[in-house]
This record gives C-alpha cells, sequence and structure tokens, in this order.
C-alpha cells in the first residue's frame, strides 16, 4: 500500500499499462538516488549552477509519484542555488527531502518486488 507516493498520474498518462507504471519507478528508483548524491555534492561544494540543474531534473518525477512535500522542497533548494544562498541555510531542507524520497523508494522497491535493483 502506498504511503509515501502515489501513481495516479502515472496510470493516467499510461492508459493503465503496467508495464510502463513498472518501468517509470524502476528508472525512479535507480536514477533518483544519484541526482540526491550529485545535490549534497553541489551543496558541499557550494557550486550553486549544479544543485540547480540537479534539483530542477528531479522535479518532474517528483511531481509524476505525487511526492509534493518534496516536490516542494527541490523547489525551495532551486530557489536557494538561484539566489547563491549560504549552505548553513539548505542543509536540513536537503535532509528532509532525501528522508521523503528514501522512504518513497523503499516502499516502491517493495510495492513493485525491486529488491534485486541495487542503487
Amino acid at each position: 500500500m502506498a504511503l509515501h507516493y502515489n501513481l495516479a498520474k502515472v496510470y493516467a498518462i499510461s492508459d493503465n499499462d503496467p508495464d510502463f507504471v513498472h518501468q517509470i519507478v524502476k528508472v525512479f528508483v535507480l536514477d533518483t538516488p544519484i541526482d540526491l548524491d550529485h545535490i549534497k555534492l553541489a551543496i558541499e561544494e557550494k557550486n550553486h549552477q549544479k544543485c540547480f540543474e540537479y534539483a530542477h531534473k528531479i522535479k518532474p518525477s517528483l511531481d509524476l509519484l505525487s511526492l509534493n512535500i518534496a516536490l516542494d522542497e527541490v523547489i525551495l533548494i532551486e530557489l536557494w542555488a538561484k539566489s547563491l544562498g549560504k549552505k548553513k541555510e539548505v542543509i536540513e531542507l536537503y535532509r528532509s527531502v532525501s528522508e521523503r524520497i528514501e522512504k518513497a523508494i523503499k516502499e516502491i522497491k517493495k510495492d513493485f518486488n525491486l529488491k534485486n535493483v541495487i542503487i
């Protein structure tokens, strides 16, 4: 049972095609942690441009899986990057979005039997 994500949008755009849905969640599980690592590294290195690019990249996936709070937080990370903010201003925000995505991925892996998918 999905508590941390919602696939209504995915099913809507796929005409309820289970193979398409499975492919979308698999890509999310594989790609998003890598993008989060890039965001974290960019924050640590104070590379605002790189941070903005990777935050911007994951927004559509978060929207598609209805991870709305994580999406709002990523938008705030983008704004932080645009404003060339200080590292301490964004660390907790990153930690929160990372935890939300991690919970969703854990749940997706269980729900779609993706336990063998290596991140």
